[in-house]
């Protein structure tokens, strides 16, 4: 008889967003005359910019005529948008990666679950709690992560890094070694970032240790502090213990078409072995290659027209995150991020819980949002609200706050 993989069965209840999306649509169903405005999940509402859409009509055009025909995609990428990303993102900011060391992909939560596959069941991970759940989860799958406590919400073999209003968000190293550091920057939740002092603290330490940064940048497009690094690259040192990750979901909107990356120098080694050739193993083996139409047009993104449509998309995010931002402040919230990063981090009213407060912000302002405890344990108490919507939603989601704020606060 088939066997099952009960590494699925410790994971406790569903998905964070499919719990919200069926909380959300039990009221809906309740309350079909009641407007929601979502800004909860972190999907853009800006249409695709325009220069990328000349580029994608140019890609199937491409596609309809023998000479321009493509088949499958190269198993790593197409040569132009590795050689365009390694100029661009890489060696325009000091960093010396090069395009054979770029893996393009459907997308970076793809990448950040599926890159533990080729490290040792054993290897212990430590994360930013809060965090994206998606690297704890992925873990839990593989078996890594030890037995679940539902009284603390921790695993057992998980290091947790602490990131709260004490320490300001930022995590401290680890007192115990871990393999495997999980760092997403800006953060996702909190929104907050790392300057290059800090994370060189961290490079340091992933080399003196033997361990491997899996560093989490699809939100560096929002980045606007000169002292915050875009890549963590452009630190020294970090071409012997990170692999970085991209997405051109945030930052160019392709949410909806899937695309991204991840880096892995070819002087990453551990255990004797190349960890590219690891990856480049795996990702020949199992990924089927982005669409020509969707590599094409994401070299757009780099173009003059392109880098100046998206510079508005990312300033349209972060006016509405400063709308949240001081709309959350004005009526006595104690709010975090929004500066370098398209999330607002807010702590909930004393004696509400963080699904308390999602309740009733559904029930009593029709805004979803986020709970800081599906991030981890130490996002109980706090709540995500996302920049990601229309402006005219989001200012009129912050005013039904401030009428409720009273009952509240």
């Amino acid at each position: 008889m088939v066997k099952i993989n009960e590494n699925y069965i410790k994971l406790p209840g569903s998905y964070l967003f499919s719990t919200i999306a069926e909380k959300v649509n039990a009221y809906t169903k309740e309350n079909p005359e009641k407007k929601i405005i979502r800004l909860g999940i972190g999907d853009v509402t800006q249409p695709i910019a325009p220069a990328i859409i000349e580029s994608l009509h140019e890609a199937v055009g491409e596609m309809g005529e023998a000479e321009t025909f493509h088949g499958y995609a190269p198993d790593l990428g197409y040569p132009f948008l590795r050689e365009t990303i390694a100029n661009e993102d890489y060696r325009k900011r000091g960093c010396e990666i090069s395009a054979d060391e770029i893996f393009v992909s459907d997308g970076a939560k793809s990448d950040c679950g599926n890159i533990q596959e080729i490290f040792d069941v054993n290897s212990r991970i430590a994360v930013c709690d809060p965090v994206y759940p998606v690297y704890v989860d992925t873990n839990v799958m593989a078996g890594r992560t030890g037995d679940y406590d539902e009284e603390t919400g921790k695993w057992s073999n998980v290091i947790y890094m602490p990131c709260t209003a004490q320490n300001k968000f930022v995590p401290d190293l680890p007192k115990e070694t871990p393999d495997l550091i999980y760092l997403c920057v800006p953060n996702n939740p909190t929104g907050t970032t790392l300057n290059r002092e800090q994370l060189k603290v961290w490079v340091d330490y992933a080399n003196d240790k033997g361990a491997v940064i899996l560093y989490d940048a699809a939100y560096e497009a929002y980045i606007s502090n000169d002292d915050v690094p875009h890549s963590i690259y452009e630190i020294k040192g970090a071409n012997t213990c990170a692999i970085e990750f991209r997405s051109f979901s945030k930052s160019a909107g392709f949410t909806g078409m899937r695309l991204g990356f991840t880096v892995i120098p070819r002087t990453l080694i551990r255990g004797g072995v190349s960890l590219h050739s690891l990856w480049a193993r795996r990702h020949g083996t199992k990924f089927n290659g982005a669409p020509y139409i969707v590599q094409k047009a994401a070299c757009a993104v780099y173009s003059p027209k392109g880098k100046a449509q998206l510079k508005e998309q990312v300033a349209y995010y972060m006016r509405n995150a400063s709308v949240i931002y001081d709309g959350l402040k004005e009526v006595g919230f104690d709010v975090y991020g929004g500066v370098n990063a398209p999330y607002i981090w807010l702590k909930v009213p004393e004696g509400m819980t963080s699904w308390d407060f999602f309740d009733r912000l559904l029930l009593e302002a029709g805004v979803v949002g986020t709970p800081g405890s599906g991030f981890g344990p130490s996002g109980e108490g706090y709540f995500r609200l996302t920049a990601f919507g229309t402006y005219e939603n989001t200012n009129e989601a912050i005013e039904r706050i401030k009428k409720m704020a009273s009952l509240i606060k």
